[in-house]
């Protein structure tokens, strides 16, 4: 295996992870240089499950038999080891889960293909928080739908914060970009999706309700927190569900209801 021993942190290796906490430059090295950054062993290994390739791996002494377990297949792959100080000084922050991985971005995949099969899926409308995607993915693997589509505002579900909080889902859960909702929607009808928006309206029927008599293929939209939903998604909608709630509050964050919502239209058959 090709084991280097950091000694110096200008080499040319480490520059996919200097500089972590800096996002400008996070924007550069993952999505327009065709990288996402990987944290810990456990989601390292299911990248590399979901048939990802390595292009290099920064651990802490301690983590080596990982390391040797994780890039068996990949022995061309370089590792580089560090004491905790020195790798804090690289990346910006305490590495304290023990690994990184740089990995090359998989090909997107056409719409299409994602829906051939699936009978749930949801849709994640310019949700620019990278927790909140990252928690959404979590329950998207959890609760049992088969696909993800973001629309072309949404933050990347490959962000290095998206990825830690799903616990790695975001590398096992199908997800792709939809196009603008003038393409998108037709799209989707013409695959036989009903499409639920997740939102607050006069009109809404709720949670409960329509889930009584679900649809046999469900597409579930949800929107930012604050501004919700555009007029273009609730327009392309053929039902607007709300959440039930009580004591004056009117909804949940995205993610809880992501969850909620997702447990209450769950295909059971």
């Amino acid at each position: 295996m090709q084991i280097t021993r950091i000694t110096d942190l200008s080499s040319a290796g480490l520059a996919d992870y200097s500089r972590l906490t800096d996002v400008a430059l996070r924007r550069v090295l993952e999505p327009a240089g065709g990288l996402y950054i990987a944290e810990s062993p456990k989601v390292i290994a299911r990248a590399l499950n979901a048939g990802h390739r390595p292009r290099s791996l920064l651990i802490q002494e301690q983590w080596m038999p990982d390391a040797e377990r994780l890039l068996a297949d990949w022995p061309e792959v370089p590792i580089y080891v560090g004491e905790a100080s020195v790798l804090e000084q690289l990346t910006g922050y305490n590495l304290h889960r023990g690994a990184l991985a740089a990995m090359h971005r998989p090909e997107l995949k056409p719409v299409e293909a994602l829906l051939t099969n699936a009978r749930r899926i949801v849709i994640l409308e310019d949700i620019v928080d990278h927790t909140n995607v990252g928690a959404i993915f979590r329950s998207v693997a959890g609760l049992g739908a088969d696909a993800v589509l973001i629309t072309p505002r949404c933050a990347d579900p490959l962000y290095r914060r998206s990825v830690r909080v799903s616990m790695g889902t975001v590398l096992q859960v199908p997800w792709t970009r939809l196009p603008q909702w003038g393409v998108a929607a037709p799209l989707l009808h013409d695959a036989g999706f009903h499409l639920a928006a997740l939102a607050l309206a006069d009109n809404a029927v709720s949670l409960d309700v329509f889930a009584e008599a679900a649809p046999e293929r469900l597409a579930i939209i949800l929107g930012a927190e604050g501004d919700g939903l555009s007029q273009h998604a609730l327009a392309a909608a053929d039902t607007v569900v709300t959440i039930p709630m009580l004591h004056g509050v009117d909804s949940l964050n995205v993610a809880s209801a992501s969850a909620v919502a997702l447990y209450a239209l769950r295909s059971r058959s």
